[in-house]
């Protein structure tokens, strides 16, 4: 198995776990294979007692474009007649126990955000215990823009984060938001050059 062919990528350095999401053709964003592998890495840093802390992050220009709309799981099955596929069953499989699991890591994970942060991508970041954004990086509550509300956590992170009128914005609108305006709100701890 190649290093590309790897959904996430893993490396320790010292005590410092760092996680990256490896998809950089798709800008890391989410299919079942890739959910597995970082479930499983998340669950063997958490094993690991000489591991203090976890980095996230993802290759290339992006950190996470949230779901993969032509990932089996949830692309639209054309078939005439056919079901349509359960996205509330997709969140609450693979979602739902990632955001849990990173609220609940035994050791501080941060975020180190790279570039585009979309969607589910922006939400599993602003699940970490602290959010480190490049300047060039951007967060997007896309869900709008294909009828969904926040996912991964983020219909409870948003306002607790941001308060209920910039929340409320971020969600309905789904516009982009540059890191040092992130920074400047609330919703990130830092950017950086």
């Amino acid at each position: 198995m190649t290093q590309d062919s790897v959904p996430v990528l893993q490396r320790r350095d010292g005590a410092v776990a760092t996680l990256t999401l490896n998809r950089p053709q798709a800008l890391n964003s989410f299919t079942g294979e890739m959910h597995d592998a970082l479930m499983a890495a998340l669950k063997a840093a958490a094993a690991d007692s000489g591991v203090r802390c976890v980095v996230l992050t993802g290759a290339g220009r992006g950190f996470c474009a949230g779901q993969d709309l032509s990932d089996p799981a949830i692309a639209p099955n054309l078939t005439p007649g056919a079901a349509p596929k359960d996205i509330g069953a997709l969140i609450e499989a693979r979602y739902k126990p990632l955001a849990l699991m990173l609220q609940d890591f035994p050791v501080p994970v941060i975020a180190a955000v790279n570039g585009v942060a979309a969607g589910a991508g922006a939400n599993i970041a602003l699940n970490c215990d602290m959010v480190i954004a490049a300047r060039s990086a951007s967060f997007i509550q896309a869900f709008s823009k294909i009828g969904l509300i926040p996912d991964a956590g983020g219909t409870w992170l948003l306002p607790r984060l941001v308060g209920r009128a910039q929340a409320m914005a971020l969600a309905l609108l789904g516009d982009k938001l540059t890191a040092e305006e992130a920074q400047r709100i609330g919703l990130i701890y830092r950017c950086v050059d």
